[in-house]
C-alpha cells in the first residue's frame, strides 16, 4: 500500500470551497468488493432519496437532519491527515451531491486510488474514468428496484463493479437475469453478490450461484464480522 500521495500543491480555490453535506470520515479496511481487506479512507456523504428495506446506514439518509455542512477543503485536509492512498466515497448517496465529481477528479490528479459506491439510481456517465464505480442494482426485496437507472449498465467497464444485495430467491433470480441481460460477467471488473445480513443464509446464496455457474463473486460484509454489525465508523 502506497501511503500519502502528495497534496502539497494547493488545490484550486474552486475545489477547496465546494460545499458538501458530510456524515462522517473514517479510516478502516474495505469490507466489500474486489479490494476487501485493504486499508481505505471512507468519505460518507449525507443524504439519499432511496429507502431500501435493508439499509444499514439509516443515519446517513435524511437530508433535513444529521449532515455536517462542510467544504472540499475540510475533506481534503482529513484525507491528507489520514494518509492512505485509497479513498472511497459512499453514503447516503454520494452521486446526489454533484460536487463530488470535481473532488474525485482532483484526487485522481493527485494519484489517489478513488472509488465511489452508488445506489444505482443516478447517472454515473459523468464520473471521471479513472474512478472505480461500484454500482448497486436494487433487487425487488429492497422495494427500490423501480428506481434502478438501467443506462448505467451499458457504460460500465473493466474498472467498475456491480453489486447485488440478496434477501431471497426472488432477489437472486432477478440479479441473475440482470447479469445475463447485460453480459456483466465478461465486461466489468467484478460482479458481487452478498446476502442481506441475518436475512438469507450464506450457504443458500452460494449454492444458487454454483448451481447456475454464475460468473459472480460471492462476498461477505467483512466489517460486520470484525466489528458488531451496528458499529459506525468502520
Amino acid at each position: 500500500m502506497i501511503l500519502s500521495p502528495s497534496l502539497s500543491v494547493s488545490p484550486a480555490s474552486s475545489i477547496v470551497d465546494l460545499p458538501f453535506s458530510l456524515n462522517e470520515i473514517f479510516y478502516s479496511v474495505q469490507g466489500e468488493g474486489s479490494r476487501a481487506g485493504l486499508p481505505c479512507t471512507f468519505i460518507r456523504l449525507h443524504g439519499c432519496k432511496l429507502r431500501c428495506t435493508w439499509c444499514d446506514t439509516p443515519y446517513a439518509l435524511d437530508k433535513r437532519a444529521g449532515g455536517l455542512a462542510t467544504t472540499a477543503g475540510h475533506i481534503l485536509a482529513e484525507i491528507e491527515r489520514i494518509g492512505c492512498s485509497f479513498v472511497e466515497f459512499t453514503g447516503g448517496e454520494p452521486m446526489e451531491q454533484p460536487n463530488v465529481l470535481p473532488l474525485m477528479a482532483h484526487l485522481c490528479d493527485r494519484n489517489f486510488t478513488v472509488a465511489i459506491e452508488t445506489g444505482g439510481h443516478v447517472d454515473v456517465s459523468n464520473v471521471d474514468p479513472r474512478v472505480i464505480r461500484i454500482v448497486d442494482v436494487k433487487c425487488p426485496d429492497s422495494k427500490m428496484e423501480s428506481l434502478n437507472f438501467w443506462p448505467n449498465m451499458d457504460i460500465l467497464g473493466a474498472l467498475d463493479e456491480v453489486k447485488f444485495v440478496i434477501a431471497s430467491r426472488r432477489d437472486y433470480e432477478y440479479a441473475r437475469d440482470v447479469v445475463h441481460r447485460y453480459g456483466l460477467g465478461g465486461r466489468v471488473g467484478a460482479v458481487l453478490m452478498s446476502c442481506v445480513f441475518h436475512a438469507l443464509p450464506f450457504v443458500e446464496l452460494v449454492q444458487w450461484i454454483l448451481e447456475d455457474r454464475l460468473p459472480v463473486r460471492f462476498q461477505l460484509q467483512m466489517h460486520k464480522f470484525i466489528w458488531s454489525p451496528d458499529t459506525r465508523g468502520v
